[in-house]
């Protein structure tokens, strides 16, 4: 399992939860965004940036999700395409689409 975050929308209270649980689980997390985010210099923790465009991130994360990924997404259609690839998608609030 990897955890993708759609971190051009979401907040960054939730993505400081996220980063200190995948920190301390060793889970592989992904920030992608139009923009940088820091994150720490550890293997399984690693930011993308896409270019500037409209939903750049989200054709970047639809393509490269897997089955039983976790994608944290305020997106409803990006949603929809993941859990069609066999992935969970949930709101920053915690909401499974």
């Amino acid at each position: 399992m990897k955890i993708w975050i759609d971190a051009d929308a979401c907040p960054r209270g939730v993505r400081d939860v996220v980063l200190r649980a995948a920190e301390r689980r060793r889970v592989p997390l992904t920030f992608v965004a139009n923009k940088f985010v820091p994150t720490p210099t550890l293997a399984w923790i690693n930011s993308v940036q896409v270019p500037h465009g409209l939903d750049v991130a989200d054709a970047y994360i639809v393509q490269h999700v897997g089955p039983h990924d976790l994608v944290v997404t305020q997106d409803v259609p990006l949603a929809a395409e993941v859990v069609e690839k066999g992935a969970l998608a949930i709101s920053h609030r915690g909401v499974v689409w």
